[in-house]
């Protein structure tokens, strides 16, 4: 390795372990829009940093240290959820075990939640194709309009009426009740 090389690789190395509050912000921001649970987010954070100084000696400058560290932090998300699909899957909703009720939950808008839920999910499916697939894509995207339309090949435009629309015909669905 060369001298310049080597001053280099120092430089991202102690950018490295004196990480500014921006960088893991943006690290933290980034693991967030893929994984719900903030406990899950934090652990991930601090696994992607320590995966990041165990192999610091494989940076080599030829991207950002952030893409570099979202990358690492792709890959941790990716197992963290091949773990979560591993674990037993439970078929359907009456199959929940009991659901917690403490003296001051509402019985009454736990079940009525449930039922509604059942009656949504059946509405869903009932809906042409291109309808069901915006909605699932949505919810993948957590909502949001632009990753829908990346990911769908689409204008935004497109995803706004495609999801007004299919709230619509759901609004209508779940009332009359099909």
């Amino acid at each position: 390795m060369c001298v310049i090389d080597s001053l280099t690789f120092s430089t991202h190395i102690s950018a490295l372990r004196q990480l500014d509050e921006t960088l893991l912000q943006k690290v933290r921001l980034f693991i967030r829009k893929k994984v719900m649970n903030p406990d899950d987010v934090e652990d991930l954070l601090q696994g992607t940093f320590l995966e990041a100084l165990r192999n610091e000696h494989k940076f080599r400058n030829e991207s950002l240290l952030l893409t570099w560290l979202c990358g690492i932090a792709m890959n941790l998300i990716r197992s963290h959820f091949r773990q979560l699909y591993n674990q037993p899957f439970q078929a359907c909703l009456e199959e929940r075990e009991v659901l917690d009720i403490t003296d001051q939950s509402d019985v009454f808008s736990e079940v009525n939640g449930s039922r509604q839920l059942v009656r949504v999910v059946g509405a869903i499916a009932t809906l042409p194709l291109n309808m069901q697939e915006i909605i699932h894509v949505s919810m993948e995207m957590e909502g949001n309009y632009l990753d829908t339309a990346s990911q769908l090949g689409v204008p935004v435009g497109t995803v706004r009426s495609r999801l007004s629309r299919a709230r619509e015909q759901l609004k209508r669905r779940v009332s009359s009740g099909f």
